[in-house]
């Protein structure tokens, strides 16, 4: 992909709704895949980060799930590399590779009730539809592409992130 390829994608090639981050890509061993790939393409990488990680999922309710996840420094657009408990969205052992889009977004919910009446299937989120659905979700096209639209008000602490400081807690 070219540099203005990549521009174009981060500043709205998906839409006025979102803007292109990160791509999503499951794997089954986090250490691995950062020194792997890191050393073939010259990719540097954020600290690991590790956590229970508790999303709302339509006919299930809240579950939490352990999940260890990375980003590359480089951007605009992002690589996520991701290590899911088995069973987990994020199991990268039995299909590695591409999962998901990340976009930034001002409204979660105002975007997942567009791509609804679209015919897209809520996967999860981060809060139920009664709390607003949080600050993010992973939605999928009737096609089968999963995107998950990110709340905007968390960029600067994944920008910290990125940066070379911690990852912040999310404040909501």
């Amino acid at each position: 992909m070219t540099a203005e390829m990549s521009g174009a994608m981060a500043g709205g090639m998906l839409g006025t709704t979102g803007e292109l981050f990160h791509i999503g890509i499951r794997v089954p061993q986090l250490e691995k895949a950062l020194d792997e790939f890191g050393a073939s393409h010259q990719v540097e990488w954020t600290d690991i980060n590790e956590r229970q990680f508790t999303v709302w999922e339509p006919g299930s309710g809240y579950r939490t799930y352990p999940l260890r996840l990375a980003f590359s420094r480089q951007g605009p657009v992002r690589l996520e590399l991701l290590e899911g408990a088995p069973g987990s969205h994020w199991d990268g052992r039995d299909v590695p590779g591409p999962h998901h889009l990340g976009v930034w977004v001002d409204n979660v919910a105002a975007e997942i009730e567009r791509l609804v009446t679209r015919g897209w299937t809520l996967q999860f989120a981060a809060n139920s539809p009664e709390e607003g659905y949080g600050r993010f979700a992973y939605i999928r096209s009737p096609e089968g592409i999963l995107v998950e639209p990110v709340a905007v008000s968390n960029r600067p602490r994944f920008e910290a992130w990125w940066a070379g400081g911690e990852l912040a807690a999310a404040s909501s």
